[in-house]
């Protein structure tokens, strides 16, 4: 990437004296001044980080030179069209190979037409307490979705999805656009992206150069022919081609592959993170403009992220974050059982569906103390009562069970399950709700309590689920309860319960920790 044009000083009122403060009544408290850190839009991602300064003196010309550049390409429909500040916020952080940019064209592979090389799906809680960055390697087989693409003269292209291929093909290849990549990790996590961002190589090599360089720890020397990253054991602070190096390389740590190589990007981040949220970068004017001149220029954003004013806005959720919170983990995968020589990964079964989960539901991989007024605090204490007392047994249980928005067919599955399975005999499908519920309810009335925790126990209900009300009866006119599906039915038999931490054996780190790359 060229280097950047240079920004103009703020304009000063020559010979004007220094603002002194208004008089005022004695005994009034002195007004805080707001932390600086939520002046800034901080965040990392792949071989990225972004720095956004809100402009106080430079004015609308400066704004308007921030503005333009910024580059923003079409969400061509694939995300949630932007993150909300009342919502969790999910961004698709995604890496290329593109070979752009000035002396990137010497790392091999210099006519890559820029594949999802390094992609990081990051989600902050509706809180704002915790957030977890979910790393996905490349050279994990998915299915690639059709992806319908906006052309130069305004018309829609449907690109053909492509079934068992690699990860990084959903950006690049067959003329595939970010967007691509998007669907791509809708299809695998069931989460959608609000926006995402795009970077080549320059962008590391800019905003580390513009900041004044990070502190990263290596258990051993390395000598990576292949990456030219040349470190011996110890710490370094490292900018611009080392620090592009350090995240390129693969062969000199770990098993040698890519996942190690996303271990060892996890572990910059975490230093680029907590050098950004520094007093040394936060209170340094200097350092803020040069962060705020490369992050504009350094990334590719969606057209619901195309001006500073938006940028501005993500930053100030996102710098309400507590880099202690901020947990760096992996998809879970396992060797391709399919090769003999082991090149590809697939998804470990077992435990990344639970990993999912727990980003859906907004559940921290850390500990934190959740945010919650009192209202909220006296709803969950009634609903977590309601699943306390005796159960009946589930020969005893009577319900009916009506479609309110799940896929179709969910009714007689999950009937059918609850009969085979679990000996729920006294169940029928109603069919059809009237309305279309998000979440499933359970009704009963006050004498069918226990039946009612029963029937909680065996599909993992919680007690906000539960609804006491009137009793209804069924088709033979006894009194029944009523189970109405919504659209949180994931299938007959699937525990709506949400795991509180991640599954056994699951890599993860927090930002705050300083750890050495082996």
């Amino acid at each position: 990437m060229a280097p950047g044009r240079g920004v103009p000083p703020p304009r000063r009122r020559r010979g004007a004296p220094p603002e002194e403060p208004l008089p005022g009544r004695r005994g009034r408290r002195p007004v805080k001044k707001k932390s600086s850190a939520k002046k800034a839009l901080l965040w990392t991602g792949g071989t990225m980080a972004f720095v956004l300064v809100a402009a106080a003196g430079g004015g609308y010309l400066y704004i308007r030179h921030l503005n333009g550049n910024i580059t923003s390409v079409s969400d061509d429909g694939a995300s949630t069209g932007g993150f909300q500040s009342d919502k969790a916020i999910n961004i698709l952080l995604i890496g290329t190979d593109k070979r752009t940019g000035k002396g990137n064209d010497s790392y091999g592979d210099k006519d890559s037409v820029g594949h999802a090389d390094t992609t990081i799906l990051l989600h902050v809680s509706r809180d704002r307490t915790n957030a977890t960055a979910l790393s996905i390697p490349r050279d994990l087989i998915v299915d690639v979705p059709d992806c319908p693409t906006t052309q130069e003269d305004g018309t829609t292209k449907v690109i053909p999805g492509t079934a068992n291929v690699r990860f990084n093909t959903s950006l690049g290849q067959d003329e595939r656009t970010p967007s691509c990549t998007v669907r791509t990790v809708t299809e695998l996590t069931g989460i959608q992206a609000d926006n995402f961002m795009v970077a080549d190589f320059n962008a590391v090599k800019t905003l580390t150069t513009a900041v004044g360089g990070v502190e990263v720890c290596l258990a051993k020397d390395i000598d990576d022919q292949d990456s030219k990253l040349k470190l011996s054991k110890g710490k370094h602070t490292i900018s611009g081609e080392d620090a592009l190096a350090f995240v390129r390389t693969r062969h000199s740590v770990g098993f040698g592959g890519d996942l190690s190589r996303i271990g060892l990007q996890q572990q910059f981040l975490s230093a680029l993170m907590r050098k950004l949220k520094s007093n040394d970068t936060l209170t340094n004017p200097a350092k803020m403009l040069k962060l705020a001149e490369a992050g504009t220029k350094a990334l590719t954003v969606d057209s619901q992220l195309d001006s500073i004013g938006k940028l501005k806005d993500l930053g100030l959720e996102l710098g309400k974050l507590n880099v202690k919170n901020l947990t760096f983990t992996t998809v879970p995968v396992v060797d391709n059982p399919a090769e003999k020589v082991k090149a590809t990964v697939v998804l470990n079964d077992a435990t990344a569906p639970t990993v999912f989960d727990m980003i859906k539901n907004d559940v921290s991989f850390t500990e934190v103390k959740k945010k919650a007024s009192a209202s909220k605090n006296a709803e969950a204490a009634e609903a977590a009562a309601r699943l306390k007392g005796t159960k009946s047994a589930a020969s005893e249980v009577r319900v009916r069970i009506l479609n309110g928005g799940a896929a179709a067919g969910s009714a007689q599955a999950e009937l059918e399950y609850l009969q085979n399975e679990e000996g729920v005999l006294k169940s029928e499908n109603a069919g059809n709700a009237d309305v279309s519920l998000s979440k499933t309810t359970l009704e009963y009335a006050p004498d069918q309590a226990d039946q009612a925790r029963r029937l909680a126990a065996i599909m993992g209900l919680s007690g906000s689920a539960l609804k006491p009300g009137k009793s209804v009866t069924n088709s033979q006119g006894l009194p029944t309860m009523t189970l109405t599906l919504g659209k949180d039915f994931k299938g007959a038999g699937v525990s709506f319960t949400t795991a509180t931490k991640a599954p056994e054996g699951v890599q993860q780190s927090t930002a705050d920790k300083v750890e050495c790359a082996k």
